[in-house]
């Protein structure tokens, strides 16, 4: 081992077809302007961005995660060492790059993709969108419910009233602190906010000037300053996190707590995680997003406008399971005139005989658009009664319409019909019946049969490289934007690693 030995370059210890080699030879054909303008001239020369955008992609491709196991690497392995040039940094250097990638993280990613589409592996056809849930780097024990702050908050105002009206009443100077019905009239959603809290507190103040040695200020005041207004202050915080959801953790507040199919000890424990949207064509990652909500229903439409913002056209054919059938994506679909091969919740339940044969089921009962009326088994007639509209929290509005059979009595099949005493009644909303009887329409053709086929093996795939092969199933840096490069790193390695089986 002490002797010398040839050859002495790097370059001859690496196969010609090496993963390694199509890491160095993709990066090398990107147009990576925005990493490299992050750099300025002068001071301490920096290691090349493109040197070490080369070792984070490949590291993700070796299951390399942690910066420390990569600089690791970067001394002992030989194809580390040759993709870093013989440099050699520090896992602090390492951490700092890729914590500064999270604003261009996805201009490297997306350069990928454009490199696939001109290279046809990717033609924006068939484009196959699921979601799966991945542990955040949290304490699962450090949960905060917004039911919970809600009661904290309302008990805290009640509390807060209550302290009002003693003053009031022992003072006798009713009103000159604060009505109980300007804090209701005030306070947003009829709760009462911290600034509120703090011109109680100047009040109480401006009376203690007065009267320094008033018993009642001086009890009001610490009260005041030191129980209340700081946990008004926190409740106001914990609301300004939640946006929208029911939860947050405290170790990584943009984290949801969600139930995992990955659960150790299969009790159906809530973690800390985040939910991950991908869509791919031929296996490909073509594009992802990170959303906070556990279901995949409201996910689909701000998935699509930014594969749109960043490619500047969407697939023609979008894909998906029953968990983004709805009505508000439907119409997303149609307006942007993409092909509609979206499952809804009953599309496999009512295929079942006993239930296409149900005749009290109301997808079952005869509707008469003329006269706009059901009629049921027995020949009554349901009346239309009445409508009602609703709007999502995206904005979407639509309507339900209700339905009321003129008379159940004596009917022979009310037993089974109907599980209360009054008539029978409906509720049903058109527009989404037409739209799932077009999205049915797809999915039973032949090439909706060749396609949903096909996405049991698309994303599936995907899926089990990054949580199966890869062993990622939870998040090391914390924060939606951490996260994002973590996730984007791991969708570039995929999509190079794919690229560089297939020759």
């Amino acid at each position: 081992m002490n002797q010398l030995q040839l050859p002495l370059s790097f370059e001859d210890f690496i196969p010609e077809n090496h993963l390694v080699r199509v890491v160095n030879t993709v990066v090398d054909s990107l147009e990576l302007k925005p990493l490299y303008d992050r750099y300025k001239e002068g001071g301490c020369p920096a290691y090349h961005p493109g040197m070490m955008l080369r070792v984070m992609i490949y590291s993700f491709s070796q299951k390399i995660y942690s910066s420390r196991q990569i600089a690791k690497a970067l001394r002992e392995n030989i194809n580390f060492l040759w993709i870093a040039g013989g440099n050699q940094p520090d896992f602090r250097t390492i951490n700092r790059f890729r914590l500064d990638m999270k604003d261009i993280i996805e201009d490297v990613f997306y350069e990928v993709v454009k490199l696939l589409i001109e290279k046809k592996y990717i033609k924006l056809q068939n484009y196959f969108l699921d979601g799966t849930k991945i542990e955040a780097n949290a304490n699962k024990y450090t949960f905060v419910w917004k039911k919970s702050v809600e009661d904290y908050d309302r008990r805290l105002d009640e509390k807060i009233k209550n302290h009002l009206r003693e003053i009031d009443r022992i003072v006798d100077e009713e009103n000159q602190i604060y009505l109980d019905e300007d804090l209701e009239e005030t306070g947003e959603n009829n709760r009462i906010t911290a600034s509120q809290v703090e011109a109680v507190v100047e009040s109480i103040d401006k009376k203690l000037t007065e009267n320094p040695d008033h018993k009642v200020w001086k009890k009001e005041a610490r009260e005041f300053k030191k129980g209340i207004l700081p946990r008004k202050r926190k409740y106001e915080e914990a609301f300004a996190l939640f946006k929208g959801r029911n939860s947050y953790s405290k170790t990584d507040p943009d984290a949801t707590f969600m139930r995992m199919k990955e659960d150790a000890m299969l009790n159906g424990q809530l973690k800390p995680g985040y939910n991950i949207q991908i869509g791919t064509e031929n296996r490909y990652i073509v594009g992802f997003t990170i959303h906070p909500n556990p279901t995949d229903t409201k996910t689909m439409i701000p998935h699509l406008n930014h594969l749109e913002e960043r490619l500047g056209r969407l697939p023609e054919n979008i894909i998906t399971d029953a968990g983004y059938g709805s009505e508000e994506n439907y119409e997303y679909l149609e307006e942007k005139n993409l092909g509609n091969y979206v499952k809804y919740n009953k599309f496999h339940w009512e295929k079942k005989k006993r239930n296409r044969e149900n005749p009290y089921l109301a997808e079952n009962l005869c509707y008469i658009p003329e006269t706009d009326r059901f009629t049921c088994r027995n020949g009554k007639q349901l009346v239309h009664t009445g409508n009602r509209k609703y709007v999502t929290d995206a904005g979407y509005e639509t309507r339900r319409d209700y339905y009321r059979c003129e008379d159940c009595g004596g009917c022979p099949y009310a037993a089974e019909c109907k599980d209360t005493d009054k008539n029978r009644m409906l509720q049903v909303s058109h527009r989404l019946n037409e739209l799932k009887r077009k999205a049915n329409e797809n999915l039973c053709s032949e090439k909706g049969l060749e396609l949903r086929s096909q996405r049991v093996v698309e994303v599936e795939q995907v899926f089990g490289r990054i949580k199966g092969c890869w062993s990622f199933r939870r998040f090391h840096l914390r924060g939606k934007d951490k996260v994002k490069i973590e996730r984007g790193l791991l969708a570039i390695a995929h999509n190079i690693t794919k690229m560089a089986l297939e020759g």
